[in-house]
């Protein structure tokens, strides 16, 4: 055993000596003994260390095995401490997790609950806008009713007053009620019929609706619009001067803010020279053309019949020809040519190139794009394209079929006049569509291709003309005034 020892001793000075030079092998004999062997770089280094050496050796090794037993301790000390915190931090991290967990939950219900409520105070906010609205109607209506009550009163005077004016009428001749009537006394009981009782109302209603300008209440030729009658003006001639608006009508609702009115300057039976269409144009599918019989039952408000347009049509451009609404179909370059009679559309023409749907409007707007028009020569065109650069384009059409027969270009930008209309093949533009001083202020002559600056009195009396157009029958521009239908009387030169 010693000898082992002294063995191993100097295997372990050697190998301190040599470092890694030296190689230790261990093995078992027949006897089942462990034999250590080692060898040197060296045969001059293989032997044994002496016994001080050895004894040195052995000392190192005990101090060096305490040091590392310490050292064994004080990493058993500090692992178990290491042990001890990572069971905290665990414990922690757990219910940390929990912790966050927990509140991850609240605030997501925190934001569902805050989403809630801003959808609330939406609908609150709606809510309270749509009763103020109401409340703002409900107050329009009473104002509109208290109107219509002392209307009501004046006119139950008035009848009052009348009655007693027809008693009144009616004895001062009862002496000549016993004589056999002479025709001078019939002409003076159809002059009391004037004062029938059963159309006071009507007579009061057309007074209030119609505005007649003082120069009106004077003679003045008979007016071409009525059936029977020879015009007062033959043939075509230039544009003079535009008279005072007679107001026939007001819409009734705020989808008659913009809108077009139309008499058949050529009328086809059933219609006559005073069947009058209606189109209100405030909407995104407009369909429905109101027809009256005459012009009493327009200014009364009373449609005989109510037209359903099998497509909606766009803007304030349509008119009325030998019996059939000529139209431009909304969102595109089409038009159409709808017969009033049978009710469905005949004809569909596409004009090649033209804007439409806002690219080349008249400066009031509202997708003017394509404007149709009549005069003494026919049907036309009124638009722009993108090689005119918005410049005015004048098509001359085909009522039968609407194929282009001729084509001009003015030098007049379309979006810096208000509207335009045509008169004996020349078209007049109008300055502004606002303006109660505005003007007829350019006009182009299809004849001699050229263009003049002019300047005619156009009133705007309501403040906002969304449509103008000629009626070579009457001799007379209808115009749409914000929710008011307007007639003007002009004046042509001669020849």
């Amino acid at each position: 055993m010693e000898v082992l020892l002294t063995c191993l001793l100097s295997v372990w000075v050697v190998w301190e000596a040599l470092g890694s030079t030296a190689h230790l092998h261990k093995e078992n004999n027949q006897d089942g003994r462990c034999i250590y062997s080692f060898t040197v770089p060296s045969v001059d280094e293989a032997s044994c260390p002496g016994q001080d050496a050895t004894v040195s050796a052995i000392q190192a090794l005990q101090q060096e095995s305490n040091a590392q037993r310490v050292e064994l301790e004080s990493a058993r000390a500090r692992l178990g401490l290491l042990e001890n915190l990572v069971d905290q931090l665990h414990g922690s991290q757990v219910a940390r997790g929990s912790s966050l967990s927990v509140m991850g939950l609240l605030r997501r219900e925190v934001e569902s609950l805050k989403r809630e409520q801003a959808h609330r105070d939406i609908q609150v906010s709606r809510l309270e806008s749509t009763i103020s609205r109401l409340l703002q109607d409900k107050s329009g209506l009473e104002e509109v009713k208290r109107q219509l009550e002392e209307e009501k009163n004046e006119l139950v005077r008035r009848l009052e007053s009348s009655v007693q004016e027809v008693a009144r009428l009616r004895a001062s001749h009862c002496t000549e009620t016993r004589e056999i009537p002479s025709r001078d006394s019939l002409q003076g009981s159809a002059e009391v019929s004037k004062w029938d009782t059963e159309s006071l109302d009507y007579q009061e209603l057309k007074s209030e609706l119609t505005e007649v300008p003082a120069s009106h209440l004077f003679p003045e030729p008979p007016s071409p619009s009525l059936p029977g009658t020879e015009a007062a003006v033959t043939g075509c001639g230039m544009l003079v001067s535009v008279g005072e608006p007679v107001t026939f009508r007001r819409a009734e609702n705020i989808a008659g803010k913009y809108g077009v009115w139309m008499r058949d300057p050529e009328p086809v039976t059933p219609y006559t020279h005073e069947t009058t269409w209606r189109v209100d144009t405030v909407g995104t599918d407009i369909r429905q053309v109101f027809e009256y019989e005459d012009a009493d039952q327009f200014i009364k408000g009373y449609p005989s019949k109510v037209h359903v347009l099998p497509r909606s049509m766009e803007s304030t451009g349509a008119v009325v020809y030998r019996g059939f609404l000529y139209f431009q179909q909304r969102k595109s370059r089409i038009l159409a040519k709808y017969d009033l009679k049978t009710e469905v559309v005949v004809v569909q023409k596409e004009l090649p190139n033209v804007g439409y749907h806002g690219q080349f409007p008249y400066s009031w707007g509202g997708y003017t794009d394509i404007d149709l028009a009549v005069d003494e020569i026919g049907l036309w065109a009124i638009y722009s394209t993108a090689a005119a650069k918005g410049a005015i384009v004048l098509s001359k059409l085909e009522p039968e079929t609407l194929e282009i027969e001729r084509t001009w270009e003015t030098n007049i930008r379309k979006q810096s006049v208000a509207n335009s209309f045509m008169i004996c093949g020349s078209l007049y533009t109008i300055s502004s569509y606002s303006s109660p001083a505005a003007s007829v202020n350019f006009v182009y002559n299809t004849d001699t291709g050229t263009s003049a600056p002019l300047n005619i009195r156009f009133e705007n009396r309501y403040g906002y003309s969304s449509m103008v157009d000629y009626n070579p029958a009457e001799r007379k521009l209808f115009t749409w005034d914000n929710f008011n239908m307007v007639a003007y009387d002009i004046k042509l030169s001669n020849m």
